[in-house]
Parts: C-alpha cells; structure tokens; sequence
C-alpha cells in the first residue's frame, strides 16, 4: 500500500488560485468557436482539466452584480444581497448601484463616480475565507475593467480591487477602501503606453470571410460605434474615440479584454501572487465581452472576433503562469456571470417567438390602476428591474391591506401581453418552489431588498433597443454558462449532470480546505477534485 500524506489527503493547496469570469459568455461559444480557438486557450482547459457542460445559473436575475457575486460567495441573491446591478433602496427611497459606497472615493482619479467598495454584498467570498484561514497572509486581488466585476469577487477583505477608469484617463484606478494610493507597479503602468497603445484599428484577426460561424457583417441588428455610418469592420478606434467617450472605446473592444491580461500580468510580479506556499487569490474578470455582445449581438462577427482574441488572450496568461508560478502550482476555474440572448428582432425575422417590452408604459398602467381600483393615488412607489414596490405609509394611512393590493396588481399585470408569469411577496416569502422559473425567482428575491410583486417577460422578450443583445431571466439562453476547472487538484474528464454556480466556490472552498463562504449554499463538486 502507497502511503499518502495526510495533509495532502485533507486539502491541496496551490500557490495561487485564479477564478476567470468571461462577462456575458453563452456556454455554447465553446462549441461554436471550438474548432477556431489555438491549443492553449480554452481547448487547453477543456483538454487538460474537467469540462461542467451543463452548468446553469440557478436564480433571477442573470445581471453582472449578482453572477459575480454568487460565482466567488457560492450563494444567490436571496442570501448575498446583490439582488441587480441598480436596485430601489426602500429605506433610502433611491436607487443605489451594487458597489457604490459614498463613505470612500476614487483613488487614481477625481472622478465622483467611482466611490466603490463590496459593503452592499452581504456574505464572504471564498477569497475572504482563504484570508480569515491563512491568517490574512494569503493575498486577495480583484481585477476587472468593470468595477464591480473585480470587487465584489475579491470580497471585503481583499488587499485591492482594480477597475479602468476610460473617458479622458484611460487608467486603472482603486478606492480608499482598499488604500490611500495606487502602489508603485500600478502607477508605472499607468505611465506606460499601454492603455494608448489599444487605440488602434479593430480588425478581424483572420480573413473575416472565415468567419462563418456568425452572421453577416452588415446586418440590421447592430448598434455600432457613434461616427461610424455601419457596424461593419474594420474600426479605427483611434479615430472614433472622441464621440465614443475616449479610452472607453477600448471596453468596447476585443482590446478592452487584452488590456485586462496586460494588467493581469503585471499584478502577478507586482503583488508578488504565488511566489510562497500561501495560497493566493486571483480573481479576473473579463468585462470587453459583455460590451460587444450588448452593441453587436451574440451572433455577430464582433463577437466571434472577440473570442478568437480572448483565446489568445488566455493562452498569453496561462503561459505567463506556466512560467512565473509554475504548473502544477496553481488552480483556475473560468465560468460566467450570465448568458446572452439573441437579438429579438433577427428571431423575428426567422419566425422565433420574441418581442420588445416596453417598461415605462407598464409602470404607468401599474400606477392608474392601483389609483382607480383602491382610490388612492401613490399607493406604488417604484416599478424597477421587473418588480413592482410599495408605498407602506400610503397603505397603512389609507387602511389598504398589502396582500390584497399584491393580489390585485399581480392579477392586473398577468393580463398585459408579453408578460408570462407573476409572483407576490407572499407566495415568494411562505411557498417553496423547487422547480421552474418559480424556484430561480425565489433564490434570486431577497426578503428585505426586493419588492412587492415580481414580473417574467415571455421568452426572448427584453426590454432593451432593437439592436444589441441582453440578459437577465432564468432562461436557457441566459443561465447556461460554462464552468472549467484546471490545475494542480482537478482532475481532467468532463460531465454532463447538471451544476449551477453556487456551487464553484464551495468547491474551490473543498480544494483549499477552507471553510465555505458563510452564506454558501451550493454543493461541493466533488467529481472534479482529483482526490489522489
């Protein structure tokens, strides 16, 4: 008989663990893309470590805000708070973004807009977990040009969250939640000329007439970039900066994605990640895809462009990896923060049932009918992210019962067209549901941030311009996100049984031998930890 180390059979502990969020990736640009991607990618997860294909979100709604957060706390929305990216503060009667904190300000730049930190997230991330476990000598750094794509995974007690600052700066900038000043290997970024050096043209990476595995180039369904006539290629970034607000052009870009691994890289010397036997933590999320998918669509040539390049852009790191920590010496898992949904207008145009909504003119409904039904004007105080909330004061001076009113305005809601299913607080706070849409509202409804009545579009349905593609509900479209691991404690095969998000992190959690997130909910995946 092998003998084995018992510490190895408890845990294994990489040198560092870096978790990959591809903004906005459909699980079936894997297969669509598969035969265009290079061997050191995607294909090199795939064929190196172990595949999930059928890996789900598993709650409403499929936002930015909640994917990164219920991917790294290993819970949904019901328990981490991030019910959106922009939800109604009741209490505060406003509405308040995910990682907006008016307590700290922008460190790298003067801008007010960028007052962040991750105090609205509710429960720890696995990142936190390592830090409680290692004594805080495990390093945490957030790293996206998105601002909540790297706070919110990096957790609240992260050593730093990055995020690019575009317009007229064309920086990666923190906040004074993490510290008072950029550190040095920040600044001397900053300096270079790399942010620059991505206001270049934007063609295909290969001869576009390859491309078939996207639609037309020139199409209808394409929003584009302001000063140029057609969404077509080639894009000359330089050129159309300034009516496309400066370096944010580059977010809307395949390059925004280079740039991010640029960064990525230099954080791996700069903060000296997996250089000892501490277990380090990484997180990286690659915000530039989720732009072009919003302006361009999921099945345009922008979009296959982009991944091509991501492909790249991930074997450059892998590579970097390979050669800095060592392989074998760190682990990474690469998932989602939602899908995507094809333009409603091309599913028109080939006989698919789907359709634009219009959310003003049901907020208005809302409000006459409630007013002409109970004879009480304001009895509604906000209709937002598909939820409808209530003015108590008004209900409670007007003597008007709230399960009643929630009955009445789910039942008027049900009859307008597009919509397909309705919920009240009450069937969401004392029913349980285990299946179908009615369960992924329930994990995505927290109790004291959501509103009164929730609202389901039909399918391919989006409230959104007839140009561009979006996210946000429980369908397949939406939900269905890749999840790869790979590394030093994954085993290499693939499955098809079904996982969902939450349940990355208590994996990752398994693997470290670290106690879950405090809110986690999801399983351990068991079959992807090479146990040996």
């Amino acid at each position: 008989m092998v003998a084995v180390n018992s510490d190895q059979a408890i845990s294994v502990r990489p040198k560092l663990v870096v978790g990959i969020v591809v903004d906005q990736m459909r699980y079936d640009y894997l297969t669509r893309f598969y035969d265009r991607f290079g061997e050191g990618g995607f294909k090199r997860m795939i064929k190196e470590g172990f595949n999930c294909k059928n890996n789900h979100f598993n709650y409403i709604p499929t936002y930015t805000g909640p994917g990164h957060a219920s991917v790294f706390t290993g819970t949904t929305p019901q328990n981490h708070g991030i019910i959106s990216n922009n939800w109604y503060d009741k209490f505060g009667k406003a509405m308040v973004y995910c990682a907006s904190d008016s307590l700290v300000r922008a460190v790298g730049s003067d801008s007010e807009m960028e007052r962040m930190s991750p105090r609205r997230m509710k429960t720890t991330t696995f990142a936190d977990q390592n830090r409680l476990h290692t004594q805080l000598k495990g390093k945490s750094i957030g790293i996206a040009i998105k601002d909540r794509g790297a706070i919110l995974p990096a957790g609240h007690s992260a050593n730093g969250a990055y995020w690019f600052r575009g317009k007229d700066e064309g920086k990666w900038i923190t906040s004074t939640y993490y510290r008072d000043d950029l550190p040095d290997w920040v600044e001397k970024f900053n300096n270079s000329d790399v942010a620059a050096s991505y206001l270049k043209e934007w063609n295909t990476l290969y001869d576009i007439s390859t491309y078939e595995e996207s639609g037309d180039d020139e199409n209808d369904f394409e929003r584009g970039f302001k000063g140029k006539e057609k969404a077509t290629f080639p894009y000359d970034l330089a050129q159309l900066k300034d009516q496309n607000a400066g370096y944010d052009i580059i977010k809307g870009s395949a390059f925004g994605n280079s740039l991010t691994t640029d960064f990525a890289i230099a954080a791996l010397d700069g903060e000296s990640l997996g250089a000892d036997d501490i277990t380090d933590v990484l997180t990286l999320s690659f915000s530039s895809t989720d732009y072009v998918g919003h302006n361009f669509g999921v099945n345009s040539k922008e979009v296959q462009d982009t991944y091509l390049r991501l492909d790249k852009d991930l074997e450059r790191f892998f590579t970097t990896l390979d050669a800095k920590i060592g392989k074998g010496n760190y682990t990474i898992f690469l998932t989602a923060d939602h899908g995507a949904v094809h333009v409603p207008s091309y599913l028109q145009k080939v006989n698919i049932p789907s359709g634009y909504f219009d959310m003003v003119e049901i907020a208005t409904s809302i409000m006459e009918f409630t007013k002409k039904t109970f004879k009480v004007k304001g009895l509604i105080e906000k209709v937002a992210n598909d939820q409808v909330f209530f003015a108590y004061d008004v209900l409670e001076k007007n003597n008007i019962d709230a399960q009643e009113l929630q009955k009445a305005v789910a039942h008027h809601i049900l009859q307008y067209d597009k919509i397909d299913k309705v919920f009240t607080r009450e069937q969401l706070q004392t029913g349980t549901f285990t299946e179908g849409i009615a369960a992924l509202i329930q994990k995505g409804y927290n109790q004291k941030r959501s509103g009164d009545v929730v609202y389901v579009l039909n399918p391919s349905t989006i409230a959104y311009s007839r140009t561009g593609s979006t996210h946000g509900s429980g369908l397949n479209y939406d939900t269905h996100a890749p999840l790869l691991f790979m590394g030093k404690g994954i085993k290499q095969g693939s499955t098809t049984q079904k996982t969902t998000i939450p349940d990355i992190a208590p994996t990752i959690s398994t693997l470290l031998g670290i106690t879950f997130p405090n809110g986690a909910t999801g399983d351990v995946l068991s079959f992807v930890l090479d146990e040996k």
